[in-house]
């Protein structure tokens, strides 16, 4: 028996399964057979299988990959352990066996194992009777797992220990010795299903479906770009033969995860585009030619001449606009919606900016009337506080079309919403919004109006290409004439006297500040800074009335939190004490301070878009990071970054790096729509790239896939649509 924890009935109960199902038990479909008929799994474990890794199917499980391969023929010493090392494998001798502890849950048993360099403990918490009878001191083992520290000794736990006479001898035909580690749970460990035995149940299914496997990619990709057959793919990446085969079975599989994202967002966009013609807009009349000569506050960066020329040309193609703009906090996003609005306008159509709290949108609609002064350019306000008079008179106008642009919050999908014409719809901010949400706003028209998104979270670029790719992705990355770089600073409680005496210096100069935590109240679980603390901290190093501070939060009443909001906004209050509901939504130029407690707490992209809210005016703007004494690799990394970059784009892919797509700001919520089981955005960009590229070139020879070498593409797309909702993307 190769694995503790293996055994107890598992090998058996294998047995046990294959005479009770037989493969007339199978779905004609055998992949989508239920994964309770595969030997050695059952119901029981079926459904262990289900709740904890999501695996239902035959299918499922062959598409469970290991998420590290280790080469068995390296061994290390225990002399040379150390606890930053990853899984490695020992070989030695058990000298004792011990179990220490009392009580039920308290007892653990204690194996020493020494090497004749040193000797380290192996413990064990779970099948102690079993353990201590199955090994034999004075006899030799391999043992296999991670080194950690425990009461300054470093330990393994639960490691796998085997006989060295049984290393690769239950491999059978896919006998190797570099070995798949998958991932799993402390619920499938105690439920005997470890990973000897995943191993076990991924040789019990590739010797039924390893020659059944069918191709998804027609031979003249493969041909062209030397790729392995999908067989040769997944036994490789289950149980590579050698290193090599590791490699090419690992590009494979990426290749066809990417390949079929990247056709069925390409597919889609394509067959949408085909039959959503767009309004014309193809002049340039008074209204943008008056604002460019005598409005415009400042001269305009070359990516916001670039991006307006991007527009234009979609605008005017025929073709309705898809489009998504990607811009640092600061980089002047609304100015470009702006000027493309009134293009709109020029050519006879209304338009409407749609913003996710109605302090943006009210934000919005101060910008665009300080503007458009003097212009003859109606634009309106519409969020849920909008009184029933002022709404009556703002729909009339509207469906009169004497209102050019109307701003507003979720208020502007209402049923009563009616524009005369509209033709350009801008939602700022997007991910806050649904995907039904931001549909309401144009499916009820006939013509479908321009639709232009904006982010002020920098999105990577291997995952615009994925999560919004079926959108033309314009960026802004150059700041207006003027701004200063925000200087950022990390310091930790020992400074505090000295951040509080800089704070009351910018007050004296007739600057603001944001003092943000990242928690309302205390926490048993979390040793960080929190609100109703730091409040009363704040107030007593900033007494009043000299110093005038406002509370905001997530749990005020919306009304109080508005008021605070106003008395802060105005200039009427020094100090905003907030939680990082403030990180979009707030725009206070005077604000020169943006103090961030805690800030290992927060991750990059929030620390990004918290100090986002300062550097907004013409005066050099500081965000002042605070964090606790011990700090993590990770959080160091973090915070030393931040200090280190201004760039939201670079700060956005090391975001990314560290704690993967779907963690990213701005992607949560609108969700991945497929499952990236092998391929990680952060350094498979390149690979990326070349797929989309090769995709885009066989659509363009063959839209519909109709040519008989691409029938193959055809079924897999159609197969693969219920699983990837691309139609969720744009």
């Amino acid at each position: 028996v190769k694995l503790f924890g293996a055994c107890c009935g598992a090998c058996t109960a294998g047995a046990i399964v294959l005479n009770q199902f037989n493969m007339s038990d199978f779905k004609e479909d055998i992949f989508s057979t239920n994964i309770m008929y595969l030997p050695g799994v059952g119901p029981k474990k079926a459904e262990l299988l289900l709740k904890e890794l999501e695996i239902a199917t035959f299918k499922d499980l062959l598409y469970y990959f290991p998420f590290r391969h280790i080469d068995r023929t390296r061994f290390c010493t225990v002399g040379e352990i150390n606890p930053d090392l990853p899984y490695i494998q020992l070989c030695g001798e058990i000298v004792s066996a011990n179990v220490e502890g009392h009580g039920r849950g308290k007892k653990r048993l204690v194996l020493r194992f020494a090497d004749g360099t040193g000797s380290i403990d192996l413990v064990f918490f779970q099948g102690l009777a079993w353990i201590k009878e199955k090994v034999k001191p004075g006899q030799k083992y391999i043992v296999f797992g991670k080194p950690n520290v425990y009461n300054g000794q470093i330990s393994m736990v639960h490691p796998e220990i085997d006989s060295p006479e049984a290393e690769g001898k239950n491999s059978g035909v896919f006998s190797t010795n570099i070995n798949g580690i998958y991932s799993s749970t402390e619920k499938l460990r105690n439920g005997y299903m470890g990973n000897k035995v995943l191993v076990r149940l991924m040789l019990n299914l590739l010797n039924i479906v390893l020659h059944k496997i069918p191709e998804t990619l027609p031979d003249y990709i493969l041909n062209r770009y030397k790729l392995l057959s999908l067989p040769e793919a997944l036994l490789n990446i289950h149980f590579p033969q050698t290193q090599e085969l590791l490699d090419r079975a690992r590009n494979r599989l990426k290749f066809d995860e990417l390949f079929y994202i990247q056709l069925g967002i390409l597919h889609h966009r394509a067959a949408k585009i085909s039959v959503s013609k767009g309004l014309v807009f193809d002049r340039i009349g008074e209204h943008f030619n008056y604002f460019f000569a005598n409005n415009l506050p400042f001269q305009l960066t070359a990516a916001q001449k670039r991006v307006i020329r991007e527009m234009r040309q979609d605008m005017g193609s025929g073709k309705q606009m898809n489009r998504l703009l990607q811009g640092d906090v600061g980089s002047g996003k609304t100015l470009v919606a702006l000027m493309i609005m009134l293009i709109a306008a020029d050519n006879g159509y209304q338009s409407c900016l749609m913003a996710p709290t109605e302090i943006l949108a009210t934000q919005h609609f101060e910008s665009l009337m300080q503007f458009l002064k003097e212009m003859d350019v109606k634009v309106s306000l519409l969020t849920g506080s909008t009184k029933k008079s002022v709404r009556t008179v703002l729909f009339n106008e509207l469906a009169e079309g004497k209102t050019s642009i109307l701003i507003g919050t979720h208020a502007l999908i209402e049923d009563n919403v009616q524009f005369k014409n509209l033709g350009l719809v801008v939602i700022d901010e997007q991910h806050r919004f649904g995907v039904e949400q931001r549909a309401k706003l144009w499916n009820r028209y006939n013509t479908l109006p321009h639709v232009l998104v904006m982010t002020a979270t920098p999105i990577p670029r291997t995952l615009a290409m994925t999560v919004y790719g079926d959108l033309d992705v314009s960026i802004i990355d150059e700041l207006p004439p003027g701004r200063k770089p925000v200087t950022t600073l990390l310091f930790n409680d020992s400074k505090r006297l000295r951040v509080f005496g800089f704070l009351k210096e910018q007050i004296k100069q007739g600057r603001q500040i944001y003092v943000v935590y990242p928690l309302i109240k205390e926490s048993e679980k979390m040793d960080y800074k929190y609100l109703e603390d730091g409040y009363e901290s704040i107030v007593r190093a900033f007494p009043s009335p000299e110093y005038i501070t406002v509370v905001v939060h997530g749990q005020m009443k919306a009304a109080d939190k508005d008021f605070s909001m106003n008395l802060f906004v105005s200039g009427k209050a020094h100090i905003m004490v907030a939680t990082s509901v403030i990180e979009v939504g707030v725009n206070v130029p005077n604000a020169s301070v943006m103090l961030i407690e805690s800030a290992e707490r927060f991750g990059l992209s929030q620390l990004h878009q918290l100090r986002g809210r300062v550097g907004r005016g013409a005066d050099q703007s500081y965000c002042l990071m605070m964090a606790g004494y011990k700090l993590s690799r990770e959080s160091r990394k973090r915070l030393e970054l931040m200090t280190a970059t201004g760039d939201g784009f670079k700060i956005a892919e090391e975001d990314m790096k560290m704690r993967g797509p779907g963690d990213i700001e701005g992607t949560q919520q609108s969700g991945l729509p497929f499952k990236l089981r092998i391929t990680d955005l952060s350094k498979d960009g390149e690979l990326l790239e070349a797929v989309r590229k090769i995709v885009a070139s066989i659509l363009l020879q063959d839209p519909d896939l109709s040519h008989d070498e691409n029938k193959v593409l055809k079924a897999g797309l159609e197969s693969a649509a219920p699983q990837k909702d691309f139609s969720k993307i744009s």
